[in-house]
């Protein structure tokens, strides 16, 4: 699925401006990290890929649609065809890990076919497997409250799978983790994408992921696009332009000029 935003503008009132005039392209299967300091617009501009939230002005195409006229039937479709991984996981707590992973199959099922999963989990091999991709299969049947939070990251990520998807939007997914699992769920992502050929867009505070495993870098601040290139471009000059009047500490990990050499991306 591709994306192509045109002169994009969102204001969430006067003076509040969250994208300024945004022309962005993203070709189907590609794999492209977003970085900026909190507050530049990355999630406004995900909730426009998603359909959640729609523009003030400029235009956006979503595969063969224009997103203005998304509607109905049609809506729910394109909707079908994105999956959003949160900072957040939007997991419900008390519930199997089974039932939380098979939630990626409520846009496909009827209203009795999803209350009969609930008591009777259906296509549980599905839910396995999708599981086993991430690492724990063997927490099919746990409850979700009992997992650490990279491994309820992880029944996100198995969610996603489960609704098979063309683009994965990746929603700053590692911000509540340590740096080590960090890296790993960043390249299960990465993994995922190369395997099936889904399109994947990351937000990431992490400017050293973003380097390492991503072929293209867009450095957002102040809600359009300061930058877009590949990460041998992406010198430490243009990451102090992108977090220039920001704590480092709040926005972002700013890599050593020497370890910008340190690459993972294909």
């Amino acid at each position: 699925m591709q994306f192509r935003l045109e002169g994009v503008h969102k204001e969430f009132g006067p003076g509040q401006v969250a994208l300024a005039n945004v022309d962005l392209s993203v070709a189907p299967g590609e794999r492209v990290a977003l970085i900026g300091p909190s507050g530049a617009g990355k999630t406004t501009l995900f909730r426009m890929l998603n359909c959640t939230l729609r523009p003030t002005s400029g235009r956006i195409w979503i595969g063969g649609d224009e997103a203005v006229g998304l509607y109905g039937r049609r809506l729910r479709e394109v909707r079908r065809r994105i999956g959003t991984v949160y900072q957040q996981h939007n997991l419900v707590p008390r519930l199997k890990v089974i039932h939380n992973v098979l939630s990626g199959k409520l846009g496909r099922w009827s209203l009795m076919g999803s209350l009969a999963s609930l008591v009777r989990p259906a296509e549980l091999d599905l839910a396995y497997r999708a599981l086993t991709d991430v690492g724990i299969g063997e927490k099919l049947f746990s409850r979700t409250d009992e997992l650490s939070g990279g491994q309820q990251q992880r029944v996100a990520i198995a969610r996603v799978l489960v609704q098979d998807p063309d683009v994965v939007l990746a929603d700053e997914p590692v911000s509540s983790v340590d740096p080590s699992l960090a890296t790993t769920i960043v390249k299960l992502l990465v993994d995922i994408s190369e395997r099936t050929k889904k399109t994947l867009l990351v937000n990431l505070h992490s400017t050293e992921l973003a380097l390492g495993f991503f072929p293209r870098i867009v450095g957002i601040k102040n809600g359009r696009p300061l930058f877009d290139a590949p990460p041998e471009r992406v010198t430490p000059e243009l990451l102090q332009e992108l977090y220039a009047g920001y704590s480092v500490g709040e926005s972002a990990e700013l890599p050593m000029p020497s370890k910008l050499g340190l690459r993972a991306c294909g």
